[in-house]
C-alpha cells in the first residue's frame, strides 16, 4: 500500500469534511421540497383535472421558494446560537470545569511542555470529576480551546500515558477537528429541531383541507407517514456524515499523537486502560460524545453498534500504533 504523509491526509481528511459538510443544509432542503411534493401531491391532485401534475409541481416550487429564507433563517439563527454558546453547552452537558493550576500542577507541566515543543497556543484545562478515564478537545477559537480530562484519567495513567492522551486531544485543536465536529453537531441539531416543528405542525392539524376532499383524512395519514419515512432519510444521512468525520479525524489524532510524542505505545497502553472504564455518567447525548477519546456511553457489543460507532474500534487504533 502506498505511503501517504500526515499532512497529505490531514489535507484530503479536511476537504472531505468541508464536502461532507456542505451537504448537511442541502439535506434539509431537498427534504423540505420533497414534503411539499408529498403534500401537495394527496391532499390536492383531486382538484386539478388535465395536467394536474404539472400544476402540481408548478405550487410545490412556489411553495418551497416561499419556505426556503425560513429554514435557512432558522437554520443561520440555531446555528450562531450553538457555534458561540457550544463551550456553555457542552461543559453543563459534561459537568466539567476549570482546573487550577495550583490543583493539579503535573497535568500544566505536560499541556506546557507539549504545546511549547508544537508551538501551540495553551488550551484551557477542564476537569470531569468521574473516576472513569476519558478526556476530549473542544472551542471554536484560541480564546476557548479546550483539553478535558476526567479524575480517572490523571489518576490512573503514568506520566507517558497521559501525555500521549493530552497530545492526541491537542492534535485535534490543531488540525481543527474539534470546529468541525462541532458544526456538524449544529447542523445534526438544526435537523432534528425542523423534524420536530414538522411533526408538530402536521399533528396539530395546521395545515388547512378543504373539506370538499374526501381523502383529506387519509391524506393526511399518509402525509405523516411520508414525513417521517424523510425524516428518518434525512436523519440517517447527517449521522453517516458525522460519524465519517469522527472516525476518520480519530485516526489523525492517534497519528498525531504518535509524532508529538516519539511514543506510539505510550497512546496504545493509554487506549487499553480508557477502553476498560469510558464510560462517563454525566455524558447522555451521542452528540457530545463524539467528542471524547473513547465513547462515554455505555453501548451493548453488537454488529448495529459497531455500524453507527461514532469512534472505530478501540483494537484497530491500538494495532496501527504499535505498527509505528
Amino acid at each position: 500500500m502506498k505511503y501517504v504523509g500526515i499532512q497529505t491526509q490531514k489535507r484530503r481528511n479536511n476537504l472531505r469534511s468541508t464536502m461532507m459538510l456542505l451537504l448537511f443544509p442541502c439535506v434539509i432542503l431537498l427534504l423540505t421540497w420533497l414534503f411539499f411534493l408529498i403534500f401537495n401531491f394527496y391532499l390536492f391532485h383531486d382538484e386539478y383535472e388535465s395536467g394536474y401534475q404539472e400544476s402540481i409541481f408548478s405550487v410545490t416550487n412556489i411553495s418551497f421558494l416561499y419556505t426556503v429564507p425560513w429554514v435557512v433563517a432558522i437554520c443561520l439563527v440555531w446555528f450562531l446560537i450553538a457555534y458561540f454558546s457550544n463551550t456553555a453547552i457542552i461543559n453543563r452537558a459534561t459537568k466539567s470545569r476549570p482546573l487550577e493550576r495550583r490543583e493539579n500542577k503535573r497535568v500544566y507541566n505536560l499541556v506546557e511542555n507539549l504545546c511549547m515543543a508544537t508551538q501551540t497556543d495553551m488550551p484551557k484545562i477542564n476537569l470531569i470529576e468521574d473516576d472513569s478515564l476519558n478526556a476530549f478537545a473542544s472551542g471554536i477559537n484560541k480564546k476557548n480551546y479546550t483539553v478535558t480530562l476526567s479524575r480517572g484519567i490523571i489518576n490512573r495513567l503514568n506520566d507517558k500515558e497521559l501525555e500521549a492522551v493530552i497530545a492526541h486531544e491537542l492534535t485535534h485543536i490543531r488540525n481543527n477537528d474539534v470546529k468541525v465536529l462541532i458544526v456538524s453537531i449544529v447542523f445534526v441539531g438544526i435537523f432534528s429541531f425542523l423534524t420536530q416543528v414538522l411533526f408538530r405542525t402536521l399533528l396539530h392539524g395546521r395545515f388547512k383541507v378543504k373539506s370538499n376532499n374526501k381523502n383529506s383524512g387519509s391524506g393526511i395519514i399518509i402525509i405523516i407517514v411520508f414525513a417521517l419515512i424523510l425524516a428518518a432519510i434525512g436523519y440517517f444521512i447527517t449521522i453517516l456524515m458525522r460519524f465519517a468525520i469522527s472516525r476518520n479525524r480519530e485516526y489523525m489524532a492517534d497519528a498525531g499523537s504518535a509524532e508529538m510524542t516519539r511514543n506510539p505505545l505510550a497512546l496504545a497502553s493509554a487506549l487499553r486502560k480508557i477502553s476498560a472504564d469510558p464510560y462517563i455518567e454525566a455524558v447522555e447525548q451521542s452528540d457530545i460524545a463524539q467528542l471524547f477519546i473513547d465513547n462515554p456511553l455505555k453501548k451493548g457489543a453488537s454488529f448495529i453498534n459497531e455500524i453507527f460507532a461514532t469512534h472505530p474500534p478501540i483494537k484497530q487504533r491500538i494495532r496501527i500504533l504499535e505498527q509505528f
